[in-house]
Protein backbone atom coordinates (compact mmCIF):
# COMPACT_ATOMS: atom_id res chain seq x y z
CA UNK A 1 0.00 0.00 0.00
CA UNK A 2 0.95 3.65 -0.83
CA UNK A 3 0.50 4.65 2.63
CA UNK A 4 3.01 2.53 4.08
CA UNK A 5 5.60 3.01 1.97
CA UNK A 6 5.96 6.99 2.43
CA UNK A 7 5.06 9.34 4.81
CA UNK A 8 1.79 10.45 3.84
CA UNK A 9 2.03 13.83 5.30
CA UNK A 10 4.94 14.83 2.88
CA UNK A 11 1.84 15.02 0.40
CA UNK A 12 0.59 18.29 -0.17
CA UNK A 13 -0.43 18.61 -3.68
CA UNK A 14 -2.76 16.22 -5.66
CA UNK A 15 -2.34 16.44 -9.91
CA UNK A 16 -6.02 14.80 -11.46
CA UNK A 17 -6.82 13.26 -14.57
CA UNK A 18 -10.05 14.79 -14.99
CA UNK A 19 -12.05 13.00 -18.27
CA UNK A 20 -12.70 9.60 -17.09
CA UNK A 21 -11.71 9.94 -13.79
CA UNK A 22 -13.41 12.80 -11.81
CA UNK A 23 -16.05 13.22 -15.12
CA UNK A 24 -17.93 10.38 -16.85
CA UNK A 25 -16.47 10.69 -20.33
CA UNK A 26 -17.68 7.36 -21.14
CA UNK A 27 -21.31 8.06 -20.71
CA UNK A 28 -20.99 11.55 -21.95
CA UNK A 29 -19.15 9.87 -25.19
CA UNK A 30 -22.11 7.43 -25.68
CA UNK A 31 -24.83 10.07 -25.04
CA UNK A 32 -23.27 12.25 -27.49
CA UNK A 33 -22.65 9.75 -30.71
CA UNK A 34 -25.30 6.86 -30.05
CA UNK A 35 -28.27 9.04 -31.15
CA UNK A 36 -25.95 9.95 -34.42
CA UNK A 37 -25.51 6.49 -35.34
CA UNK A 38 -28.67 5.37 -35.06
CA UNK A 39 -30.60 7.85 -37.32
CA UNK A 40 -28.47 6.18 -38.92
CA UNK A 41 -29.29 2.60 -38.44
CA UNK A 42 -26.18 2.03 -37.13
CA UNK A 43 -26.74 -0.41 -33.92
CA UNK A 44 -23.63 -1.39 -31.48
CA UNK A 45 -23.08 -2.17 -27.69
CA UNK A 46 -21.67 0.63 -25.35
CA UNK A 47 -18.34 -1.85 -25.43
CA UNK A 48 -17.75 -1.86 -29.20
CA UNK A 49 -18.64 1.76 -29.34
CA UNK A 50 -16.36 2.76 -26.47
CA UNK A 51 -13.32 0.25 -28.14
CA UNK A 52 -13.58 1.73 -31.40
CA UNK A 53 -13.50 5.43 -29.71
CA UNK A 54 -10.28 4.88 -28.26
CA UNK A 55 -7.30 4.49 -30.21
CA UNK A 56 -9.06 7.19 -33.01
CA UNK A 57 -8.49 9.68 -30.20
CA UNK A 58 -5.49 8.52 -28.95
CA UNK A 59 -4.22 8.10 -32.49
CA UNK A 60 -5.46 12.02 -33.37
CA UNK A 61 -4.08 13.58 -30.17
CA UNK A 62 -0.54 11.96 -30.91
CA UNK A 63 -0.77 14.16 -34.24
CA UNK A 64 0.16 17.38 -34.57
CA UNK A 65 -1.16 19.61 -31.53
CA UNK A 66 -4.91 20.88 -32.36
CA UNK A 67 -7.71 22.14 -29.45
CA UNK A 68 -9.73 19.51 -28.17
CA UNK A 69 -12.38 20.54 -29.27
CA UNK A 70 -11.25 19.85 -33.31
CA UNK A 71 -9.97 16.29 -31.59
CA UNK A 72 -13.32 15.62 -30.83
CA UNK A 73 -14.88 16.92 -34.32
CA UNK A 74 -11.81 14.94 -36.25
CA UNK A 75 -12.94 11.57 -33.69
CA UNK A 76 -16.49 11.77 -34.34
CA UNK A 77 -15.73 12.38 -38.45
CA UNK A 78 -13.48 9.19 -37.67
CA UNK A 79 -16.69 7.16 -36.02
CA UNK A 80 -18.26 8.01 -38.87
CA UNK A 81 -15.80 7.02 -41.31
CA UNK A 82 -15.63 3.35 -39.57
CA UNK A 83 -19.56 3.38 -40.73
CA UNK A 84 -19.10 4.18 -44.19
CA UNK A 85 -21.01 7.62 -43.06
CA UNK A 86 -20.71 11.14 -44.37
CA UNK A 87 -21.36 13.47 -41.02
CA UNK A 88 -22.64 16.59 -41.60
CA UNK A 89 -21.17 19.63 -39.27
CA UNK A 90 -23.75 19.30 -37.00
CA UNK A 91 -23.55 16.02 -36.18
CA UNK A 92 -19.82 16.80 -36.31
CA UNK A 93 -19.98 19.15 -33.37
CA UNK A 94 -22.28 17.25 -31.57
CA UNK A 95 -19.31 15.08 -29.07
CA UNK A 96 -17.36 18.72 -28.72
CA UNK A 97 -20.56 20.40 -28.14
CA UNK A 98 -21.65 17.65 -25.50
CA UNK A 99 -18.68 18.25 -23.18
CA UNK A 100 -20.51 20.31 -20.70
CA UNK A 101 -23.13 18.06 -19.85
CA UNK A 102 -21.08 15.13 -19.26
CA UNK A 103 -21.77 13.88 -15.82
CA UNK A 104 -19.22 13.99 -12.64
CA UNK A 105 -19.46 10.53 -11.03
CA UNK A 106 -21.47 10.73 -7.69
CA UNK A 107 -18.27 10.32 -5.83
CA UNK A 108 -16.33 13.39 -7.17
CA UNK A 109 -17.70 16.59 -5.28
CA UNK A 110 -18.22 15.07 -2.15
CA UNK A 111 -14.07 13.62 -2.32
CA UNK A 112 -12.67 16.71 -3.86
CA UNK A 113 -14.28 18.94 -0.93
CA UNK A 114 -12.61 16.65 1.56
CA UNK A 115 -9.57 16.57 -0.19
CA UNK A 116 -9.40 20.23 -0.59
CA UNK A 117 -9.58 20.65 2.95
CA UNK A 118 -6.27 19.88 3.83
CA UNK A 119 -4.27 19.70 0.04
CA UNK A 120 -4.15 21.54 -2.87
CA UNK A 121 -5.94 20.41 -5.77
CA UNK A 122 -4.85 20.10 -9.38
CA UNK A 123 -6.04 19.46 -12.66
CA UNK A 124 -3.75 17.85 -15.23
CA UNK A 125 -6.14 17.13 -18.55
CA UNK A 126 -6.61 16.78 -22.25
CA UNK A 127 -8.87 19.50 -22.45
CA UNK A 128 -8.87 23.21 -23.63
CA UNK A 129 -9.33 25.71 -20.85
CA UNK A 130 -13.03 26.79 -21.94
CA UNK A 131 -14.71 23.40 -22.44
CA UNK A 132 -13.10 22.76 -18.87
CA UNK A 133 -15.10 25.95 -17.95
CA UNK A 134 -18.06 23.66 -18.27
CA UNK A 135 -17.17 21.54 -16.03
CA UNK A 136 -15.37 22.92 -13.58
CA UNK A 137 -19.01 23.44 -11.42
CA UNK A 138 -19.65 20.17 -11.01
CA UNK A 139 -16.00 19.23 -9.18
CA UNK A 140 -16.87 22.36 -6.65
CA UNK A 141 -20.26 21.47 -6.48
CA UNK A 142 -19.73 20.48 -2.57
CA UNK A 143 -17.17 23.25 -2.38
CA UNK A 144 -13.88 22.24 -3.21
CA UNK A 145 -11.48 24.34 -4.57
CA UNK A 146 -9.72 23.71 -8.04
CA UNK A 147 -6.29 25.29 -7.57
CA UNK A 148 -5.13 25.11 -10.82
CA UNK A 149 -5.97 23.87 -14.34
CA UNK A 150 -3.17 22.33 -16.74
CA UNK A 151 -4.41 21.83 -19.92
CA UNK A 152 -3.13 20.57 -23.27
CA UNK A 153 -4.07 24.00 -24.65
CA UNK A 154 -1.54 24.90 -22.02
CA UNK A 155 0.85 22.79 -22.79
CA UNK A 156 0.62 22.47 -26.55
CA UNK A 157 0.47 18.30 -26.30
CA UNK A 158 -1.50 15.86 -25.40
CA UNK A 159 -0.87 13.10 -22.56
CA UNK A 160 0.54 10.38 -22.82
CA UNK A 161 3.25 13.11 -23.59
CA UNK A 162 5.90 13.92 -20.44
CA UNK A 163 5.65 17.23 -21.70
CA UNK A 164 2.04 17.63 -20.19
CA UNK A 165 3.58 16.43 -16.56
CA UNK A 166 6.89 18.40 -16.70
CA UNK A 167 4.70 21.86 -17.13
CA UNK A 168 2.72 20.57 -14.45
CA UNK A 169 6.07 20.00 -12.35
CA UNK A 170 7.62 23.26 -13.36
CA UNK A 171 4.62 25.22 -12.40
CA UNK A 172 3.67 23.38 -8.76
CA UNK A 173 7.44 23.86 -8.39
CA UNK A 174 7.35 21.52 -5.32
CA UNK A 175 8.93 18.56 -5.17
CA UNK A 176 8.24 15.37 -6.69
CA UNK A 177 7.65 13.49 -3.45
CA UNK A 178 5.38 16.10 -2.68
CA UNK A 179 2.89 15.37 -5.13
CA UNK A 180 0.12 12.50 -5.71
CA UNK A 181 -0.91 11.59 -9.12
CA UNK A 182 -4.68 10.02 -9.47
CA UNK A 183 -5.55 9.06 -12.46
CA UNK A 184 -8.11 6.06 -14.13
CA UNK A 185 -6.16 5.90 -17.20
CA UNK A 186 -2.91 3.59 -17.07
CA UNK A 187 -2.12 4.81 -20.62
CA UNK A 188 -2.53 8.50 -20.54
CA UNK A 189 -1.49 8.82 -17.23
CA UNK A 190 -0.10 6.46 -15.03
CA UNK A 191 2.61 5.01 -17.10
CA UNK A 192 4.45 8.60 -17.88
CA UNK A 193 3.56 9.57 -14.34
CA UNK A 194 5.77 6.50 -13.37
CA UNK A 195 8.34 6.85 -15.68
CA UNK A 196 9.00 10.47 -14.25
CA UNK A 197 9.15 9.46 -11.02
CA UNK A 198 5.61 10.53 -9.41
CA UNK A 199 3.22 8.43 -7.26
CA UNK A 200 0.60 7.43 -8.39
CA UNK A 201 -3.28 6.34 -7.51
CA UNK A 202 -5.50 4.49 -10.09
CA UNK A 203 -8.75 4.83 -9.42
CA UNK A 204 -10.14 1.80 -11.57
CA UNK A 205 -13.58 3.49 -12.60
CA UNK A 206 -13.81 -0.49 -14.88
CA UNK A 207 -13.19 -2.19 -12.01
CA UNK A 208 -16.33 -4.25 -12.25
CA UNK A 209 -16.72 -3.88 -16.07
CA UNK A 210 -14.99 -6.27 -18.64
CA UNK A 211 -12.32 -4.09 -21.40
CA UNK A 212 -10.70 -1.42 -21.06
CA UNK A 213 -13.35 0.92 -22.52
CA UNK A 214 -12.73 4.75 -24.08
CA UNK A 215 -8.76 4.37 -22.53
CA UNK A 216 -6.86 2.85 -24.74
CA UNK A 217 -4.76 -0.56 -23.62
CA UNK A 218 -1.50 -0.14 -22.42
CA UNK A 219 1.46 -2.56 -21.08
CA UNK A 220 -0.33 -4.74 -18.07
CA UNK A 221 2.63 -4.81 -15.99
CA UNK A 222 2.79 -0.85 -15.39
CA UNK A 223 0.91 -0.78 -12.15
CA UNK A 224 0.16 2.16 -9.85
CA UNK A 225 1.75 2.97 -6.11
CA UNK A 226 -2.15 1.80 -5.05
CA UNK A 227 -5.21 1.21 -7.16
CA UNK A 228 -8.71 2.52 -5.94
CA UNK A 229 -12.37 1.86 -7.08
CA UNK A 230 -13.57 5.32 -6.81
CA UNK A 231 -12.87 8.91 -5.23
CA UNK A 232 -14.85 7.93 -1.80
CA UNK A 233 -11.71 5.47 -1.20
CA UNK A 234 -9.00 8.52 -1.98
CA UNK A 235 -10.28 10.16 -0.24
CA UNK A 236 -10.70 7.80 2.73
CA UNK A 237 -7.29 6.87 2.73
CA UNK A 238 -5.75 10.30 2.30
CA UNK A 239 -8.12 12.19 5.14
CA UNK A 240 -8.19 9.23 7.73
CA UNK A 241 -4.18 8.79 7.62
CA UNK A 242 -3.54 12.32 8.01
Amino acid sequence: MLIDQMNQNSITHLTFDCYGTLIDWETGILRAIRPVLSVHGIRTTDDELLELYAPIEARIEAGDYQPYRQVLREAMQAVGEHFKLQLEEKELDRLPNSLASWPAFPDTAPALARLSEELSLNILSNIDEDLFEGSRPRLEAAGARIDRLISAQLCRSYKPSHRNFNVALALLDIPKDRILHIAQSLYHDIKPARELGLQTVWINRRHNKPGAGATPRTDPSIRPDIELPDMKSLADLLCSAR
